[in-house]
C-alpha cells in the first residue's frame, strides 16, 4: 500500500503561559539539560567535552546488569571484589543477590558492589566492560569510553554530557533502575544504605540518578525530575556547585519549556481510502496525545504519513501511519494514526 503524506495544521491552540525570561548558567565545566521524553536539549555547555565522568559510570553498570541478568541472581563475595573509595562494605565469602549489589553500587555508590556486579552478571569484569561498551555503541555514545565498571579515573575512561544524558534517558526506561535510583534508603540484612543523591530530599519532583567524585575528574552528578507528567534529566562534570546548578537547571527547564499539549489523542487527521466495503472512506485518527516541550512562540509542523487505502475488515484501532511534530527541521516526538472505526464483514461488497 502506498502511503499519503499531508501536512496538519495546529487544531489545537497552545497553552498559554508567561515564560519567565530566565537566563541559566553553571559552575560545571560541561553541563546539559534534556527533555527525556522527546530528547530534545533545553541547555547545553561544552556538551560534547570528553571529561573523567567518576562514579555516574554507575549508571551504564547498573543499566548493563539490568539487561543482560536477573535480579534474583545469587553472588558470593571476592576477595577481589574490595576496592578503593566509597563502599558498601562487602565481605568475602558472604552470598548476596543482583538486586542488593545494586541498591548498594547506586545509593551507596559502592566500588566493591561495581566489581562484585561484573562478575555476578558476567563472571568477570573484562567481560563486563566490554558489554558497558558495546552499550555505549547501541545507544549512540559517540564520545565514550569505559574502562572498568566503577568510574575510578583512568586514562581510557570518559564520557560527555551528552552520552551521559543518552544514556540515562535509556535507563530511566527501566523500572527495576528507576525504581532503585530513586530509593532514598533501604535496609537489606544487617545494612541500612542510604543514597547520596540529596537532590531526592532537596528537590521536588526528583526521581534520581547518580552522584560522583573523584580528584581529578572533580564532582560529577546527573539528575532526573519529573513535573506533571514532564521528565527532564540534567548532567554536570566537573562542577564544584553542582546540587544548586542542577536545581536551577531543572527549574529552568520547567518553566521555559513545559510539556505542551500539541495533538490530543482521537484527533481526526484525514481519512483513508477502503477497498472491498461500501464505506469509501474511514477516518484516521490520532492514536495518543502528542506532547512536546516548547517555550513561548514556539509552533512545531505536524507531518501525518498513512495509508492512502486499506482493505476491509479492519478493525478500529489498527495502526496505520504516525504523526511527526518538528521543530527548524529536528523531531520533537510523534504518536500512531490509527482507523477511527471497524469497518466489519457485513460492510464488505458481495461479488
Amino acid at each position: 500500500m502506498r502511503r499519503t503524506l499531508c501536512t496538519l495544521l495546529l487544531l489545537v491552540m497552545l497553552l498559554q503561559w508567561s515564560a519567565p525570561a530566565l537566563a541559566v548558567g553553571t559552575s560545571a565545566a560541561s553541563a546539559i539539560l534534556i527533555d527525556a521524553d522527546t530528547g530534545r536539549v533545553l541547555y547545553e555547555q561544552n556538551a560534547d567535552e570528553p571529561r573523567l565522568i567518576a562514579s555516574i559510570t554507575k549508571i551504564m553498570t547498573a543499566l548493563t546488569a539490568l539487561e543482560h541478568c536477573t535480579t534474583d541472581k545469587v553472588y558470593t563475595v571476592q576477595s577481589g571484589d574490595m576496592a578503593e573509595g566509597s563502599s558498601m562494605y562487602l565481605k568475602a565469602g558472604e552470598r548476596v543477590t543482583l538486586e542488593e549489589l545494586l541498591y548498594g553500587l547506586m545509593l551507596s555508590s559502592g566500588n566493591d558492589a561495581a566489581l562484585a556486579v561484573a562478575r555476578c552478571v558476567s563472571g568477570s569484569v573484562e567481560r563486563f566492560v566490554a558489554l558497558m561498551n558495546q552499550k555505549a555503541k547501541e545507544i549512540g555514545m559517540e564520545h565514550t569510553s569505559f574502562a572498568n565498571p566503577n568510574g575510578l579515573d583512568h586514562e581510557d575512561h570518559y564520557s560527555t554530557a551528552r552520552d551521559m544524558a543518552a544514556l540515562t534517558r535509556r535507563a530511566m526506561e527501566n523500572e527495576t533502575f528507576c525504581r532503585i535510583v530513586s530509593t532514598k534508603s533501604i535496609t537489606i540484612g544487617e545494612r541500612t544504605l542510604v543514597n547520596h543523591n540529596k537532590l531526592l530530599s532537596w528537590y521536588d519532583g526528583c526521581v534520581g540518578v547518580k552522584t560522583g567524585f573523584t580528584k581529578a575528574a572533580g564532582r560529577t552528578l546527573v539528575s532526573a525530575a519529573r513535573r506533571e507528567g514532564q521528565l527532564l534529566i540534567a548532567v554536570t562534570l566537573h562542577d564544584g556547585n553542582d546540587w544548586q546548578d542542577h536545581q536551577n537547571l531543572l527549574d529552568y527547564g520547567f518553566s521555559a519549556f513545559p510539556r505542551t499539549l500539541v495533538l490530543p489523542a482521537g484527533q481526526q487527521v484525514g481519512s483513508t481510502q477502503v477497498k472491498g466495503s461500501f464505506l469509501l472512506t474511514v477516518p484516521v485518527r490520532t492514536g495518543t496525545a502528542l506532547y512536546c516541550p516548547l517555550t513561548a512562540g514556539e509552533e512545531p509542523e505536524i507531518t501525518c504519513h498513512y495509508y492512502e487505502a486499506v482493505t476491509a475488515p479492519i478493525a478500529a484501532g489498527t495502526a496505520v501511519g504516525e504523526a511527526v511534530a518538528t521543530l527548524n527541521g529536528q523531531e520533537l516526538g510523534r504518536v500512531p494514526l490509527i482507523i477511527a472505526q471497524d469497518v466489519g464483514l457485513h460492510m464488505i461488497r458481495k461479488s
